[in-house]
Order: C-alpha cells, then structure tokens, then sequence
C-alpha cells in the first residue's frame, strides 16, 4: 500500500466512524460558515454605530477592516491547532480548551480557563442589561408614537433585569437545554432579523436626511483626553463584536475529512469573516450617516436618551423583541458551560454528598414533573442572582462591551492562538516568523490594554455622573 493510501486511512477511519471512534463527521464548508456566522453576529453589532461615530469616517472603517484581518490571521493559526502534532493527521483537539491544555500545559490552562469563564459570565451581565434596555425601548416606542416624540418619558429598567433573571433561574432547570439545537437556531435567526432592521432602518433614515451625517474625526469632545477615552472605547466594543477563538475548534470538529479539517476551516474563516465584515461595515457606516454626532449607544434603543429609531413604531417594536428572544436562549448558551464545569467539579469533590449527586421528582401544578438536585438549584440560582446584580450595578452598555471585548481579544484570541502556533510549527526563537507573530501579538495587546483603559474610565464617569 502506498504512503498516500495509508494516509487516508489514518486521517479518516473506516465504514461509519471517524479516526477517532467518534461518528463519521459530515460538517463541509457551507455548515461551518453558517457556524461562524452565528457565534459571530449577535448584539455587539448594534453598538457598531456608536463605536464609528466615535472613530470617524476614516478611523472607524479602518478600525473595522484591521480587525477582521486580526481576526482571520488569528483563526488561520488556530485551525492548525485541532490536530497534534501534525495538523493534518495528528490527535485531535475537541475544544480550545483541549488545545490550550495538550501545546502550553496545565498552568495556562487555568489562565485560559479563567478567561473563557470570565468573558461567559460578562457577556451573561450584558445579555440582563441589553434585555432590560430593549423592553424599555419596546414602552418608549409605544409610548412616543401616541404621546409624540417630545413627550417626556421616564424608565427604570431595574424591575426588568429582575424579571429577566427570573425567567433565567427556571430555564436553567429544563433538562437538557444545552443539547436542544433549537435554542441556537432561533437565537441565530433573531440576530438575523434584528440586525437587519436596524440595518434597513439606518439606510431609510439617510435617505429621508438626504445626506449623509458625520465627520471625518468623529464626535467632538470638551477635551483630548476624552477623545482618547472614547476612541479607546470604540476600539474594545470592536474587539467584542468580532473574535469567535473560543468556539472555532468546536466547530472544526464537525467538519468531514477529507478534505483536511484545517484547510476547510481557513477557507470558512475567510468566507465568514468577509460576510461579516460587509454586514458590519454597514451597519457601524449607516448608522453613523444617519445620526452623526447623535449616533446612540445601541443602534435600536437609542430613542431612550432621545436619539434613535421612532417609526415605523412596529418595526422598531419587532426588532427590540428579536433581541430579547436572542438573548433569552443566549444567556443559557453562555451560562450552559459554567454549570456544567461546576457540576463536575462538586460531583468529583463530593462524590458521596446527597446535596451534590441526588435527585428528587418534583411535581407542581400544570407543569410537567421534572428532576431537581439542591447543589444545581443553589448553584445556578446564585449564578443568575450575581449576574443581575452587577447588571443593576453597572448599566452600562457600550462600556461593558468595551470590557469583554478587551479581556477576551488579545489573551485568547490572540496570545494563545500564537503561543501554541509557535509549539505546532517548532518556530525557532528570532526568527523571521517569530518575530513577526510576536510583534503582531504585541500590537493586538496594545489594542486590549486601550480598550480596557477606555472602557473601565466610561464606566467610572458614568457611574460619577
């Protein structure tokens, strides 16, 4: 047999199982662009505008294109990184994760670990505070269109975050949510659809100013320090609207082979990120023509601080509710990998505790009988509860996503993508291409540390103000 043939066997099993046991894969290109562009398009796309407005005409497109180059180069190395040692034929790498843990060992595992863990439970405090802000939006809408728009309009949004938290707390009680495909393809066709209103609204609001708003160096401020602040915020809800590293090697795992799994993920990459840089470019660019120096936070919520989308009322009604539907099933996506890791971990802590491993029926009236275990019941109620609470604490939207996008852009993202390019490829230290890795990693945490900075100071301001 020659080396080719025995290549193919290593790389693809035999009969109706993978190499590694698992069932025969059956991801191709089309399955993981559709992927990538769900876990990418969500609600950082509606604070692209803000961002823009603050960049300018030249800074915030260039902001944009720079950052889907990052994010493809970063993607390219990651791919390589499913397999070990050899990308092509080597053992696979199930998650991020799993990767981290086989090219950098234990210890940056836990770094990785906190992390991935810190920017779930962030975007979990985004999600309570986006939902509340858009069921806001939904009465202010209603409200302007009978009232008139100059009608003053009072909303505490604390009730709402409750009551999101408490629809939180049962869902995170439905057996099995996590494997239900469902919840993921609706929260994908929300996005969709809200994203293209706002889209849509953007370009009707432009043609009916007929011109285009804006300036070259973006919105003014009292001082150069708070250009700085807002330029630097900008850049972290950037980071935040692009990078999907944690998920990529998740989703490379669905792909067939042959082709190899690498080369059919960089080419999915490239596809994905160029259709999401076109959605984003207009999206950040149309809605900074239509509103200019009054270019809201969110995109579609804007008409609570007065500047924003009043009418059609209905449509502006519909798109708030796709958001909230999006990010209902979102919060348990996000949240589905903190409670799994805490059950394992109390399970393999305690494995002789009744509080942690028993189940109890529970049966109550009109609801279906359903298992419940304390440990779960307590542990994610706290979860739900703490996420609330630092939502109330800090309601703050574009300064929040200016945090996770900088916490999660550079480290994982960047550094550990490249760190673990260097392991794969044996790169020798000073070299052309180490150099070159270690300058692009450098400059990427530049951006982090920028956005960081920038969006911590928003926070404070607003919480002084």
């Amino acid at each position: 047999m020659d080396g080719k043939s025995s290549l193919q066997i290593t790389r693809s099993g035999t009969g109706d199982y993978d190499d590694d046991g698992h069932a025969r894969r059956t991801g191709n290109l089309k399955s993981a662009v559709a992927h990538i562009i769900t876990a990418v398009i969500g609600s950082g796309v509606l604070s692209l505008a803000w961002s823009t407005s603050q960049l300018g005409w030249i800074g915030g497109p260039i902001a944009l294109l720079c950052c889907a180059i990052v994010t493809y180069i970063s993607s390219f190395l990651l791919s390589d990184c499913y397999r070990t040692p050899d990308p092509v034929t080597g053992k696979r790498n199930y998650s991020y994760m799993d990767a981290v843990r086989t090219y950098l060992g234990i210890k940056r595992t836990w770094i990785a670990g906190f992390l991935q863990f810190l920017t779930l439970y962030g975007t979990g405090i985004a999600y309570v505070l986006t939902t509340a802000t858009c069921l806001g939006a939904i009465l202010a809408s209603n409200f302007y269109h009978k009232k008139g728009h100059q009608a003053p309009f009072h909303f505490q949004g604390n009730l709402y975050m409750v009551m999101f938290g408490v629809v939180q707390i049962v869902m995170s009680f439905i057996p099995d949510l996590h494997n239900m495909e469902w919840v993921s393809v609706v929260a994908a066709l929300m996005s969709f659809t809200y994203s293209f209103i706002g889209l849509g609204l953007g370009i009707a609001t432009v043609i009916k100013n007929g011109r285009i708003m804006g300036s070259l160096s973006g919105i003014p401020t009292d001082t150069v320090a708070d250009k700085f602040w807002a330029v630097f915020q900008a850049l972290g809800d950037i980071a935040f609207a692009y990078p999907y590293s944690i998920l990529l090697l998740e989703i490379q795992d669905t792909l067939e082979s042959p082709p190899p799994e690498n080369q059919t993920m960089k080419k999915a990459s490239m596809v994905a990120i160029f259709i999401t840089t076109f959605f984003y470019l207009c999206c950040g660019c149309f809605g900074y023509a239509a509103f200019g120096n009054q270019t809201p936070g969110n995109l579609l919520t804007g008409l609570l601080k007065g500047s924003g989308f009043y009418e059609p009322f209905w449509l502006v009604d519909l798109a708030n509710v796709c958001i909230i539907i999006h990010l209902v099933g979102g919060y348990q996506v996000y949240s589905q990998p903190i409670y799994s890791t805490a059950d394992r971990w109390a399970s393999r802590r305690f494995p002789n505790s009744g509080f942690v491993n028993n189940f109890y029926k529970v049966k109550l009236p009109l609801v279906p009988g359903f298992q419940l275990n304390l440990f779960r019941f307590c542990f994610r109620t706290t979860y739900v509860i703490t996420t609330v609470g630092v939502a109330i604490s800090f309601p703050y939207f574009n300064e929040i996503l200016g945090v996770l996008g900088a916490i999660n852009f550079w480290p994982l993202a960047i550094y550990f993508p490249v760190e673990m390019y260097f392991v794969q490829h044996k790169v020798a230290a000073w070299s052309r291409k180490w150099i070159v890795l270690r300058t692009f990693s450098f400059a990427c945490f530049l951006v982090s540390v920028m956005g960081l900075v920038g969006s911590v100071v928003g926070i404070v301001k607003e919480k002084l103000s």
